[in-house]
């Protein structure tokens, strides 16, 4: 269990700084509102009015898409406001430079559609105007201010202590009682709005981060008496060897796909998992820095690995096709596990206590790939299993396709803190809010 305190132990009437991760993608074209040209085009300094931003850049006129993750955060922002509290809420968008490092005006209006209570919001994040608005909010209100990666002194990536003394954090702590952090998905980061207040205000956390530590944490804290297996693709193999390598005595099956499955198989001694022409750049580079562990895990481990026994590829008619790795020989770009492989997979799900899985087996988002992934997430759905999903693209697919999230135990939104937390590398937001009085 967490050490943390949670929003049970707040006290009532509380002046309450929340830390919400609303970013979101950001999907270009005509204005969500009805500003004129002049306002689009005008700059972040501008924009924001408080004068401590890291530089200047164009605000583009994005349309911000909604997401899972308003619709987690407003469970903690409703709760605070119906219990009376005045809530002030901070959260990012993008990084400076980024086409998607925009305002959160637009995040103020889809977060009060799931709270299903206004959010005033304030372009600015610790000037004037944002004090004078914090100062005015009254009993249940709901403040959203400026990106707060608009502040010079939120990024870069420092110890808690000096975050503490920033001008950032001093000027907004003077304003609060509580400090309430529900950004789990950036607790690995050493952000100022993420780490500083908890040395400088009592701190709590929200019930996103309660929620998702209790579940991403199960894998190393519970014990499961049946057979537990770990499902693990998307793109970076040095998560995979990570993951196998802290979680070895608590998993029995590792299940492989996306691209470390394919440099996994690379090293099994089949012709995949190689960049096909000049532009690629997937797996040569990544074989190169992990290929000796990866062939160690193969040859070690291997009754305890999965690989895929057929892949998927486009044939010349556009069409999914497929072939037993066995068969493969030259170039190919292979965008999917198999059909066999596909149920391989499933019948170890079917037969686990547990199951975690992290990062798509294929390119999902192409109905034409999507099987694996599918496949596999609907063998969880109907197996009576404790089970976590995690990593936003993947969890992400469960909505695509039509499944129910409730099938599952848990379906995370963070993607860098979950498969940080399956590693076991400490969380310095959650490790704050473990230290606060």
């Amino acid at each position: 269990m967490p050490s943390f305190k949670t929003l049970d132990d707040l006290p009532p009437a509380q002046r309450v700084l929340v830390r919400l991760d609303l970013n979101s993608p950001v999907e270009f074209g005509p204005v969500r509102d009805d500003r004129g040209s002049e306002e689009a085009d005008m700059t972040i300094s501008e924009l924001a009015g408080s004068g401590h931003l890291e530089l200047e850049a164009p605000v583009k006129g994005g349309q911000v898409q909604d997401n899972r993750r308003f619709e987690r955060h407003a469970r903690t922002v409703r709760e605070l406001a119906e219990a009376g509290h005045r809530v002030v809420c901070l959260a990012h968008q993008g990084r400076p430079g980024g086409e998607t490092f925009v305002s959160l005006d637009q995040h103020a209006d889809i977060l009060a559609t799931h709270v299903g209570h206004e959010v005033g919001f304030v372009p600015d994040t610790f000037g004037a105007d944002a004090l004078a608005a914090i100062r005015d909010l009254g009993d249940g209100e709901i403040l959203l201010l400026e990106n707060v990666r608009m502040c010079d002194e939120e990024l870069p990536e420092e110890d808690p202590g000096i975050k503490a003394e920033t001008e950032f954090v001093r000027t907004l702590a003077g304003e609060f009682d509580a400090y309430v952090n529900d950004a789990y998905s950036s607790a690995h980061r050493s952000h100022a709005s993420l780490v500083g207040f908890p040395l400088v205000l009592p701190a709590y956390a929200g019930r996103v981060m309660q929620t998702e530590y209790e579940a991403n944490t199960a894998i190393a804290g519970q014990e499961f008496e049946g057979q537990v297996t770990l499902v693990v693709g998307g793109t970076k193999a040095t998560d995979v060897i990570d993951v196998m390598s802290h979680l070895g005595g608590k998993v029995d099956r590792f299940l492989l796909g996306g691209i470390a499955g394919q440099l996994f198989l690379r090293a099994a001694g089949y012709s995949v998992g190689y960049d096909t022409h000049a532009e690629m750049d997937l797996f040569d580079r990544q074989w190169d820095t992990n290929h000796p562990l990866i062939e160690e895990i193969v040859t070690e481990r291997g009754d305890e690995v999965l690989l895929a026994s057929d892949m998927a590829y486009e044939g010349a008619d556009g069409q999914r096709a497929e072939v037993d790795v066995t068969d493969i020989e030259g170039d190919g770009v292979f965008l999917d596990i198999g059909s066999d492989t596909a149920e391989q997979f499933a019948a170890v799900v079917r037969d686990s206590e547990a199951v975690f899985l992290k990062g798509a087996l294929g390119v999902f988002e192409d109905s034409r790939f999507s099987l694996g992934t599918v496949t596999v997430l609907e063998a969880i759905a109907e197996t009576d299993c404790f089970s976590v999903v995690g990593g936003g693209d993947t969890s992400r697919a469960i909505e695509m396709y039509g499944m129910d999230e409730d099938d599952f135990s848990h379906v995370s939104i963070a993607g860098g803190a979950y498969i940080r937390a399956l590693t076991g590398a400490h969380l310095v937001a959650i490790e704050m809010l473990e230290q606060t009085e």
